[in-house]
């Protein structure tokens, strides 16, 4: 038997969020499938993975910077890693189930990382964790439901406080299996659970989460874990059904009464407490299911209303938010219910883009492409290019992850979505200038293996190059800048390097067309001026016979400038 943690140390908290993701990617299906409260939007499952994978990926960052920094330490200190797993968690949380998964987590984080916290807890400081996750995510949502993943979080709790004389595993035991009585318990709780004939989702989510974290502490799977062994029922027993309703709907999806908010909101937020107090009183009087959680001056805002814009002007008037995403229920999205969010049959083919800001978003998205918007400094996880491949809805993709960085990431998502049955042919683009390349040759029509040599080809025939500005002292290919230089990349290497950036764009575009070209693409970023595009278009037509020139605007892109030639 491999050897497992007796307390809970950094350690544990990577190996737990290691078994979690994975026992969510086991259950997500079946967790979307039971999603009827509080919207049935089929995406609890989803909501939950990504939001643990965000906070997965951080504590795997918090693993990677202590090996790289060679601290005296074997490993990163507990209060580290809990405190990356809650951050990774807040800032990725998706949706209602997600945005209180990422307040569990911060509420352990709170008692484990606190100003006494030990280099590693045992079974009494476990089960103080877990309390206080649960009373802190009680306290997030303005108006708790029972019967819901809160109900469960409140059971694994007290059971983990009945045991906490116990040592870790005995303790995680005991909240896995309170949890697991609390979930079945739930369509007693909650009306519309019971006529739809199903546990809570997101309690469902929670259960599979704590089995992870027994699996952790003892090196044993616990009875009922997804997909391993005699599975929890997540639709009650037909006979158990019809003895309490005699006339259950057959279709979970159909069972919550009409006439909710049209609309989903989500950001973050940096704001301080008072404001953020004021802004859930508000937030209240505009919609329900507000969940806000987080503290220290950044939170996470989720609420469902009429009215999206006052939604975010109330996060305006708190503090500055950022990473809006705006979702209209019912509107053939990822949000909408099963049978409308998607038509009836595949479509054959779909062009899977990611793309660096709004503008070319919009621009992808007009040439027919699902686009994934990546902001800068927050590139996709492979969950998200996963829920953007099946929400294209096709046979075969074509996927452009745009960014050399992104190219694992992006295999590891087509890897999955092809166990799922979708032909993806992966073409590694390295900048969306490659992508749009790649994307003016795209036909349909053709045959799937010559629409991809085609697309390769466009994109592998476009050299790219990037003008940003420098925000630190740093070594480069062109000798040392200094923080707030302009710098010039061509091919993803410093090339260039300036003082001003109209005249280091032209540097980098006369050394890009000095082996020649037909078409220069510049795609402009929010603090590019008209100004630096006017004069490179002068240049082309100056400088070089028969290039033309075509200018985007990127919006808020991470770089300045974006240079294609092909």
């Amino acid at each position: 038997m491999p050897q497992v943690p007796q307390t809970f140390d950094a350690l544990a908290v990577r190996a737990w969020c290691g078994l979690a993701l994975d026992a969510l990617g086991r259950a997500r299906e079946e967790i979307d499938a039971i999603n009827v409260y509080p919207v049935a939007d089929g995406d609890t499952g989803t909501n939950l993975y990504l939001t643990l994978e965000s906070a997965a990926t951080a504590v795997e960052a918090v693993f990677a910077g202590h090996e790289a920094g060679g601290g005296g330490a074997p490993t990163p200190a507990l209060a580290d890693a809990v405190r990356a797993m809650a951050h990774g968690a807040l800032i990725g949380a998706r949706g209602n189930s997600g945005t209180i998964l990422a307040q569990l987590l911060r509420g352990m984080a709170q008692v484990l990382a606190g100003d006494d916290a030990p280099a590693h807890a045992d079974g009494r400081g476990l089960g103080l964790a877990l309390r206080h996750a649960a009373d802190s995510a009680r306290q997030a949502v303005a108006h708790p439901v029972e019967g819901t993943v809160l109900t469960v979080a409140s059971a694994a709790a007290d059971a983990a406080g009945g045991a906490a004389g116990g040592d870790c595993g005995t303790v995680a035991r005991a909240a896995y299996e309170g949890a697991r009585a609390a979930l079945a318990e739930t369509p007693e709780r909650l009306d519309v659970l019971r006529r739809a004939g199903v546990v809570d989702a997101g309690g469902r989510g929670l259960v599979t989460v704590l089995g992870a974290l027994v699996e952790t502490l003892t090196g044993e799977t616990p009875r009922g874990a997804a997909g391993r062994g005699p599975g929890l029922h997540a639709r009650v027993e037909p006979a158990e059904e019809a003895h309490r309703n005699p006339a259950p709907c057959p279709d979970a999806a159909a069972v919550p009464e009409p006439g909710g908010p049209a609309f989903e909101v989500i950001y973050l937020l940096e704001a301080e407490d008072a404001a953020v107090a004021r802004l859930r009183k508000r937030l209240d009087a505009l919609g329900d299911s507000l969940v806000v959680v987080g503290g220290d001056g950044l939170w996470n805002v989720h609420v469902h209303v009429d009215d999206a814009g006052a939604a975010v002007e109330a996060g305006v008037e708190a503090g500055r938010p950022y990473r809006i995403r705006i979702t209209r229920f019912g509107a053939g999205d990822a949000h909408a219910p099963r049978a409308e969010r998607m038509p009836a049959e595949r479509v054959q083919r779909a062009v899977v883009a990611v793309v660096p800001g709004e503008g070319l978003a919009g621009l992808y998205t007009e040439a027919g492409a699902t686009a994934v918007l990546a902001r800068p400094g927050e590139p996709p996880a492979s969950g998200e290019l996963v829920q953007a491949v099946r929400r294209a809805h096709a046979r075969e993709v074509v996927l452009l992850p745009n960014d050399a960085e992104l190219r694992h990431t992006a295999a590891a998502a087509a890897e999955q979505v092809r166990a799922e049955g979708v032909r993806v042919a992966l073409i590694p683009t390295r900048s969306a200038v490659q992508g749009i390349a790649a994307l003016a040759v795209h036909e349909p029509e053709r045959r799937f293996d010559e629409d991809v040599v085609a697309m390769t080809s466009a994109a592998g025939a476009t050299r790219y190059a990037e003008v940003a500005v420098a925000e630190r002292q740093s070594w480069t290919m062109a000798g040392i800048c200094q923080a707030g230089d302009v710098l010039g990349l061509v091919d993803g290497d410093v090339a260039v390097i300036g003082q001003d950036l109209t005249d280091t764009a032209l540097a980098v575009l006369d050394r890009m067309l000095a082996a020649g070209g037909e078409l220069v693409t510049l795609v402009l970023g929010d603090g590019a001026p008209e100004s630096v595009a006017e004069r490179l278009e002068a240049r082309v037509r100056e400088g070089y016979l028969a290039v033309d020139t075509v200018v985007y605007h990127g919006g808020r892109q991470g770089s300045v400038l974006l240079i294609g030639v092909e």
